[in-house]
């Protein structure tokens, strides 16, 4: 007997990798953002629970992963037809997290960054209630990020008022 295609299988598969290209690429943004973030951020009075430079790398591929996989979930639901507003709205929270970097890192505008940050929370929120009834699994894989965030926003904002000279 031949085998015959899955074609579901096939679209299955590129749905995943184009989630995620498209939370990876996000990534590449803020990483442009961020090519000097290391020695940067040493410079910087920090406080003692701030984690060493060598986190965040790991720690955001983990997380942009999981994105990835939340989104796909979603999406593999019944595609934008279904889920467009759901989708959209992790689309968009997903530009906000690729505009903090340049706001933090690129153009050191410390207020801005947390204000813009504390967007993002609401918007990583607002995400995770418009996934739960679509798949509740792909809510509870960005409660992850939702924390990441959380801790983030506390860093700046204990960075941005520790730094005066540094941000605008």
């Amino acid at each position: 007997m031949a085998r015959h295609a899955n074609p579901g299988g096939i679209r299955q598969s590129l749905g995943l990798a184009g989630w995620l290209l498209v939370c990876f690429g996000a990534a590449g943004i803020g990483a442009i953002a961020s090519s000097n973030a290391g020695g940067f951020y040493q410079q910087l009075v920090l406080p003692a629970w701030a984690p060493p430079a060598s986190w965040f790398g790991p720690v955001w591929t983990v997380l942009y992963v999981l994105m990835a996989v939340s989104a796909w979930l979603v999406w593999r639901i019944g595609g934008f037809r279904h889920a467009g507003g759901a989708l959209l709205l992790f689309l968009g929270q997903l530009a906000v997290n690729a505009l903090w970097t340049w706001l933090f890192f690129g153009w050191r505008l410390g207020a801005l960054a947390f204000i813009e940050i504390m967007l993002l929370w609401s918007m990583i929120i607002m995400t995770m209630v418009a996934f739960w009834p679509i798949h509740r699994t792909a809510s509870i894989l960005l409660a992850p990020y939702l924390l990441w965030v959380s801790f983030a926003a506390a860093l700046n904002y204990a960075i941005w008022h520790a730094n005066p000279q540094v941000f605008a």
